[in-house]
C-alpha cells in the first residue's frame, strides 16, 4: 500500500492533529519534498515531535522515510487519485474511457486498503449465521438503493432470507419482526439521513447486527454500526466521483458475496437458477 493510501486508510482512526497533518500531506502531497519537519510543524502550529510521531505510527521510521515514500507514490502515480494523465502522457480526452477505468481501479484498490479480510469476513459470518433461522434486513435510499436491492437478490438466490426495502417506514414495520442474530445491512453513501439512524437504534435495541455501508468519513449512521464498510473514492469531477462511488461500494458487495458462495450454497445457487430459467428464457 502505497504512503498516501495508508493514510487515507487511517485517517478516521487518527487524532484531531493527526488529521490536521494527515489532510496537509494529502492535499499537498507535490510540494512535500520541498518542506522540512520543522517547517511542516510550522505551517500546521504544531510541535516538530508531532510530525515525528505521526510518521512512526503510520510505519515510517521518521519524516525522511515518509516523505521519499510520497516522492515514490507521486512518481508512480499511485496516489489513490492520480493527475488525470495516460500512462502515453496524452490528457484522457481522447479516450475517456479509459481514464475512468483507471480511477475505478485506484478506487477499488484504496477501498479495498481500507477494509481488510477480518471486516469483509466479519460482515461475511454475521449474514452467514441467518441461515435458516434468522433474516437479513437491507435499505438504501435514492441511488444507494441500487446496491441493497442488488444484495437482497444475491442472498435470496443463496437461501438467504432477505427483507428489502426501500421506505424507512415501511421497514420499520419490518423490524418489529427482527431478532437477536438477524442482520440489517443500510447503504448511505454520506451517512446522514436521520430515517436510516433511527432504523439502526431500533434494530439494536431488537438485539440485531447493524452493518453499516457508507464512504470513509466521520458520519453518524456509521456511529451506529456493530460492522462498518467503508468506500473511498475520490475525484475532483462532480460527474465522475458517483460513478467511481458507485464501483466501488458494487465491488466491495461482490467481494462480501464470493465469500458467501461457498460449498453447499453454490449447489443452492445453481439450483434456484435451474428453477427460474423457465420463466427468464421460456
Amino acid at each position: 500500500m502505497s504512503a498516501l493510501l495508508r493514510i487515507r486508510a487511517e485517517r478516521d482512526r487518527m487524532s484531531a492533529i493527526e488529521r490536521r497533518i494527515a489532510d496537509f500531506v494529502l492535499e499537498n502531497a507535490q510540494l512535500l519534498r520541498d518542506y522540512s519537519s520543522q517547517q511542516l510543524a510550522n505551517a500546521l502550529g504544531i510541535s516538530q515531535s508531532s510530525v515525528v510521531k505521526f510518521c512512526q505510527k503510520l510505519g515510517f521510521k521518521g519524516y525522511p522515510d515518509l516523505k521519499y515514500s510520497i516522492g515514490e507514490a507521486m512518481a508512480r502515480h499511485d496516489d489513490g487519485e492520480g493527475d488525470g494523465t495516460q500512462p502515453d502522457g496524452g490528457d484522457g480526452t481522447d479516450d475517456p474511457s479509459a481514464d475512468l477505468w483507471r480511477c475505478k481501479t485506484a478506487a477499488f484498490e484504496e477501498t479495498g486498503a481500507i477494509n481488510g479480510t477480518e471486516e469483509l469476513a466479519a460482515v461475511a459470518a454475521a449474514i452467514e449465521a441467518t441461515d435458516g433461522r434468522g433474516k437479513v434486513f437491507l435499505i438504501g435510499l435514492g441511488e444507494d438503493d441500487i446496491h441493497a436491492r442488488g444484495l437482497a437478490l444475491r442472498l435470496s438466490m443463496l437461501g438467504i432470507l432477505a427483507v428489502h426495502n426501500f421506505d424507512p417506514a415501511h421497514m420499520a414495520a419490518s423490524v418489529s419482526a427482527a431478532r437477536a442474530g438477524d442482520v440489517m445491512v443500510l447503504f448511505s453513501e454520506h451517512g446522514r439521513p436521520p430515517a436510516l439512524c433511527h432504523l439502526a437504534r431500533l434494530f439494536r435495541e431488537r438485539g440485531g447486527t447493524v452493518a453499516t455501508v457508507t464512504r470513509h468519513t466521520s458520519n453518524p449512521l456509521r456511529a451506529h454500526a456493530d460492522l462498518a464498510l467503508l468506500v473511498a473514492a475520490h475525484d475532483d469531477r462532480p460527474h465522475v466521483e458517483p460513478l467511481l462511488y458507485r464501483s466501488a461500494v458494487q465491488h466491495l458487495m461482490d467481494r462480501v458475496y464470493l465469500r458467501l458462495c461457498q460449498g453447499t450454497r453454490e449447489a443452492r445457487l445453481l439450483e434456484n437458477l435451474e428453477h427460474l430459467q423457465p420463466m427468464i428464457d421460456p
